[in-house]
């Protein structure tokens, strides 16, 4: 089966209202609904929510940070899910960045790549029902034992972005959750991941505006690309992925205080190529382009670029219907 999945809450709706909308777009033929955590809700609330209205609906964290929870406190979390979504729940995991972790949480922000592998082996265990007692290389774990196991053990991918963290989503997760990439740069990403072995899952986090106004989805396209890829962890990713030269102008100006420069310096091609846009159409042949390059589940983030973000979802969905 082709999965087909949307960013929960699809718009400023309180969580409790969502219901209906949601019940539609799994009519429509979404698949799969992900949450994010940054500034807004939470990674877990709105997929226990939706778990309640969706019965057949699969859902995951794209991603939930590895600092910002104790070990214990993330397995619960996440088991928690799992027993409400049995066998429908996938928990992804991450670095995510210095702006999340230090600035917004006030914790150091510090050997990621570590922190993530940590979790990812804690989890293992905890999610598993074992009593762990481990000193990993980033923190301690002291007589730790899930007092609800989830039955089934829910798959577990890494966020990733540079080969690293790539190979480790292939090699001891499920699989990897990739972000802030074009269609293209999927095939050049996925076998980094599946050198880890075969059967390993790729999603992928795709922003997306259906709408055909070229010039407002690229200028407010600028800033969303700035705020983030003058984020270390996206920068180094860009320059990785061959996006330094196109990019070069942007970060020079931003580095040198002129953040108007600096979005102004963004080509229209770098716009094109990492928000999908135009019509309802054209923007799902763009989605499959990713799904033919090696992503499994195209998850959208549906960007609020003049654009009704109900009604994107529903033009969007694979099954149109009036």
């Amino acid at each position: 089966m082709q999965r087909y999945g949307i960013t929960i809450p699809v718009d400023e709706t309180p969580l409790g209202g969502q219901g209906e909308l949601l019940r539609e777009l799994s009519d429509r033929g979404y698949t799969d609904f992900w949450s994010s955590e940054a500034n807004g809700t939470d990674g877990f609330t709105p997929l226990a929510m939706a778990a309640a209205w969706l019965p057949e609906a699969r859902f995951g964290t794209a991603i939930i940070p590895a600092y910002t929870r104790g070990p214990g406190l993330l397995a619960m979390s996440a088991a928690s899910l799992a027993e409400a979504a049995p066998g429908r729940f996938v928990m992804g995991i991450g670095s995510s960045s210095s702006v999340i972790v230090e600035n917004w949480n006030d914790i150091v922000f510090d050997l990621p790549y570590q922190r993530t592998r940590d979790c990812l082996r804690f989890l293992r265990r905890a999610l598993a029902g074992e009593k762990v007692t481990e000193k990993y290389e980033t923190f301690s774990v002291k007589g730790f034992r899930l007092g609800r196991v989830p039955k089934p053990t829910p798959p577990i991918l890494v966020a990733a972005l540079r080969e690293g963290m790539l190979r480790l989503a292939g090699r001891e997760g499920d699989g990897a959750i990739l972000n802030w990439l074009s269609a293209e740069d999927v095939s050049r990403v996925v076998p980094h991941v599946h050198a880890g072995g075969p059967g390993k899952e790729i999603v992928a986090r795709i922003f997306v505006c259906p709408s055909e106004d070229k010039d407002t989805v690229r200028a407010m396209g600028r800033f969303a690309v700035s705020a983030y890829m003058n984020v270390p962890v996206y920068r180094a990713f860009q320059e990785w992925i061959g996006r330094g030269p196109a990019l070069a102008e942007m970060w020079k100006h931003w580095d040198a205080g002129d953040r108007k420069a600096a979005v102004a310096a963004i080509p229209d091609h770098v716009v094109d190529e990492l928000i999908v846009h135009g019509s309802p159409a054209q923007c799902r042949e763009h989605i499959a382009r990713y799904v033919e390059n090696g992503v499994h589940t195209p998850v959208l983030a549906i960007m609020p670029f003049g654009v009704d973000l109900v009604q994107a979802s529903r033009d969007l969905a694979p099954s149109e219907r009036g």
